[in-house]
């Protein structure tokens, strides 16, 4: 998603504001994600045995899922948003769940420390 919002970048003549944009959207995101997945963690390490990896999280995250992303494809695809929005909103998003995935990576590292800080 963020390479999306790069080449848009590329595509246009991006103004200092469109930066301020990709960190606002970056913020916002970053926020939600970051309580996203220390709910999901949190809830992870409440599992008494092994579950497999489409269990981390639950169906609601799962809805919003395919609703985002579906919409943001369909939208896209569609032509409605122009590449001055897709490159500062994608940016950020893409940014912000890149960092999402790399706490989840390494809250997975840290498993064995993160059940020991819990008892």
């Amino acid at each position: 998603m963020a390479r999306l919002g790069i080449l848009s970048y590329l595509e246009i003549a991006p103004q200092w504001y469109l930066f301020l944009l990709t960190m606002a959207v970056f913020s916002l995101f970053d926020t939600m994600f970051y309580k996203m997945s220390q709910k999901h963690t949190k809830r992870i390490m409440g599992y008494e045995e092994y579950r497999p990896f489409w269990h981390f999280f639950d169906l609601k995250a799962y809805i919003i899922m395919v609703c985002m992303m579906g919409g943001g494809i369909g939208l896209r695809a569609a032509g409605v948003f122009a590449d001055i929005f897709i490159s500062f909103f994608y940016s950020g998003l893409g940014c912000a769940l890149a960092l999402a995935g790399v706490i989840f990576i390494k809250n997975y590292i840290g498993y064995e420390k993160l059940k020991e800080k819990e008892l």
